[in-house]
């Protein structure tokens, strides 16, 4: 029996057109009527996470930064921030300084209006460049931030090809081995790869146990859903980890059930999938 389903957003619970459809939309309400809690788990930031949660009725914290970062959409307080010393954020500053990158880095901010820190806007890297122009005002700018980073900062990422972001990964792990959680992804809606960076041990997973202990749901009780390697971490612990059609070959290698994809209605057939196990 499962009692609680936690969602990715990007190539889940959205289609190719950045949409919920009305046919999960309708299956995730049928699953929640049904007792099942359900949560997103993203690792869109909390603010980009936000108009998706009233259209579905989800009562639930949001799982954002790729579990760096939990909130409660009601009141927008922070249930859990992921600690990112500031010994290490130097040194992971200065690794990627040399390589040639700008750093954003991720502040629990969203009280003040805006949702990370940068150090310019005349960005060489175009993917970044491309992401900057896309969040426009979503910033804070912030000079020193290689020497003198800001204060709390519980994540963050690089931009740049696949490739770069590739080597990047590998650089700092190798400069700060066992002390950073680190992978490369790409946004569907960005054309960069992104190198996401948070302290060890700070995952979807982590997030989604840590709601679910708020909600006194065991680990065999979660199904979770994904499609991207930062997914990996959850749906290789939920009791019913399920990819996507559309999902990456290390997940679905990992995945105990594929659904369809994002753009042939996948939660729907997950929703079922539960609801059947459920009797119901």
């Amino acid at each position: 029996m499962y009692r609680m389903l936690a969602l990715d957003i990007d190539g889940t619970l959205v289609n190719s057109n950045d949409e919920v459809s009305a046919e999960t939309r309708d299956a995730l309400r049928r699953a929640a009527e049904a007792g099942l809690r359900i949560v997103l788990a993203t690792g869109r930031r909390y603010s980009r996470a936000l108009p998706l949660v009233e259209p579905l009725g989800i009562d639930a914290p949001v799982i954002s930064a790729s579990g760096a970062l939990i909130k409660h959409p009601g009141d927008h307080r922070t249930l859990f921030r992921a600690h990112l010393d500031r010994d290490d954020l130097r040194a992971l500053l200065r690794v990627v300084d040399q390589a040639g990158f700008d750093a954003i880095l991720y502040g629990d901010t969203f009280a003040e209006g805006f949702d990370y820190y940068c150090r310019r806007l005349d960005v060489s890297q175009p993917e970044l460049a491309e992401y900057l122009a896309l969040n426009r005002d979503c910033e804070r700018l912030w000079p020193q931030l290689v020497t003198e980073p800001p204060a709390d900062i519980f994540a963050g990422f690089v931009m740049g090809t696949r490739e770069q972001m590739v080597g990047l990964h590998h650089a700092l792990q190798s400069a700060l081995p066992g002390r950073l959680y680190t992978h490369v992804i790409r946004s569907p809606r960005y054309r960069g790869f992104m190198c996401e960076i948070a302290p060890a041990g700070a995952t979807k997973w982590s997030g989604v146990l840590h709601v679910a202990q708020i909600w006194q749901i065991a680990e065999h009780e979660i199904c979770a859903v994904g499609d991207d390697v930062n997914d990996l971490p959850m749906v290789e612990g939920a009791g019913l980890g399920i990819a996507m059609g559309n999902a990456v070959p290390e997940l679905k290698a990992a995945a105990d059930r594929i659904a369809p994809t994002h753009d042939d209605h996948g939660l729907v057939q997950v929703v079922d999938w539960l609801l059947e196990h459920r009797g119901a």
